[in-house]
């Protein structure tokens, strides 16, 4: 899963360079001998605000592997944060009436890492996320835990292995098109 963040994020940036782009066109209607002061404002005005805001979203990547949660941000100075998934206690998300209207929200990563507690904002399918960073989670520690030696317990019947996949569905953990996969995986047909 790798995500931008929402377009949302974009919203008050976009809102600024309007509401300043009609105050300089208002100026120049106004004051014709001010024009070249108030298209300085106006380019301060978007390089100090909605440029960065771009700029952010643009190179901002909320990105969730096998093994990690990666957030990656940043063009010139960059900022990045990697959490493995082993590491993580708990993950939550909130999302407010029109945040899900446009489908975002915060979520936020409780870990046993250094920086311990990571809220994330304009997250897109924040619900989905959070599916998949638990889903990854004992992915991996199953990987983790695997021993290959002659000691390791059987492999688990094809059955039990389809009531622990009906299980997560249940739960909310796999989503049907992804039970299906791994359901045709243990039948032999993927």
């Amino acid at each position: 899963m790798d995500l931008r963040p929402h377009w949302i994020a974009l919203t008050l940036p976009a809102l600024v360079a309007v509401v300043a782009l009609a105050g300089v066109v208002w100026g120049i209607l106004e004051f014709r001998d001010a024009e070249l002061w108030l298209l300085l404002a106006f380019a301060i005005v978007l390089l100090a605000y909605p440029v960065p805001r771009l700029v952010w979203w643009l190179t901002s990547h909320f990105v969730v592997t096998s093994d990690r949660v990666i957030h990656r941000e940043g063009w010139i100075s960059k900022r990045s944060m990697e959490v493995p998934l082993e590491a993580i206690n708990d993950v939550r998300f909130e999302q407010g009436i029109f945040d899900r209207i446009v489908g975002a929200g915060t979520v936020t990563i409780q870990s046993a890492s250094e920086s311990g507690r990571q809220v994330f904002d304009h997250i897109r399918k924040p619900e989905e996320v959070q599916k998949t960073i638990y889903q990854q989670g004992e992915l991996n520690q199953g990987r983790m835990f695997r021993r290959d030696d002659e000691d390791a317990p059987p492999k688990p019947s094809a059955t039990s292995e389809l009531e622990r996949l009906a299980d997560l569905r249940a739960r909310g953990v796999l989503t049907e098109a992804e039970f299906q996969a791994e359901k045709a995986k243990i039948l032999g047909g993927g």
